[in-house]
């Protein structure tokens, strides 16, 4: 185990993105524990760290409010596509849900790192003509100004998925043999799921000089050692 060992919080890990992250905050020994909160179970095997909570309803955190104190990070994977999706519905569940998360834990836990999921191509001026740019955008400048140590926004490009992990997206099983090739044409738009994790866990670990964390940077934060 690490020296000074970081206690985690993960939403989503019932997606890809949090499952990946979960997977690499097992495998850490610069993690010591590691608090799930999800509306379903993740079926993921019992493990001496991982403890899960059942939170059918993201907007009323009364039921789980008191065991979200005592944590460093939160490694915040939860969100929905664009696609199909009403604006104030999409804004709800992305601007909203993150914020009234995030308020609570900035009171309860005011030294830590909140790590937030965003996405290449958010724009931080709030003005892009794609509306989920926007939104995100926002939600990345709100979340500087809670009284957190500090805050991540994460904005991982394409991802290369994890062996084994049973969220992957239909998307990136079918085009898998194209990846390494993506990658080779352009390195800056595509990660692996492990490196986000990875990256995650280092910028609270050793920190990090920027708050918004591009395709390079994740790569540069996994390296860390």
């Amino acid at each position: 185990m690490a020296a000074n060992p970081i206690r985690v919080i993960i939403t989503g890990a019932t997606g890809m993105v949090g499952e990946g992250v979960l997977h690499e905050c097992l495998l850490s020994d610069e993690v010591e524990a590691v608090l799930v909160v999800t509306r379903k179970p993740t079926g993921t095997p019992a493990h001496p760290k991982l403890k899960e909570i059942l939170l059918p309803d993201f907007f009323d955190l009364s039921s789980v409010q008191s065991q979200l104190a005592g944590y460093n990070a939160c490694f915040f994977c939860l969100g929905v596509s664009s696609v199909g999706i009403a604006k104030e519905m999409y804004e709800k569940l992305t601007y909203n849900l993150t914020m009234g998360f995030a308020t609570l834990l900035a009171a309860q836990n005011p030294g830590m790192v909140f790590c937030y999921v965003s996405g290449k191509g958010t724009d931080s001026a709030e003005k892009a003509r794609m509306h989920w740019a926007r939104v995100k955008g926002k939600t990345e400048n709100d979340l500087q100004k809670l009284p957190f140590r500090q805050v991540f926004s994460f904005r991982p490009g394409i991802m290369t998925p994890t062996p084994g992990l049973k969220n992957t997206l239909s998307l990136y099983k079918w085009l898998g043999w194209l990846l390494p090739l993506m990658r080779a044409l352009s390195p800056n738009s595509i990660n692996s799921l492990a490196e986000v994790g990875q990256a995650m866990i280092h910028s609270v670990t050793r920190g990090y000089d920027k708050k918004l964390i591009e395709v390079p940077d994740i790569r540069m934060l996994a390296k860390q050692r």
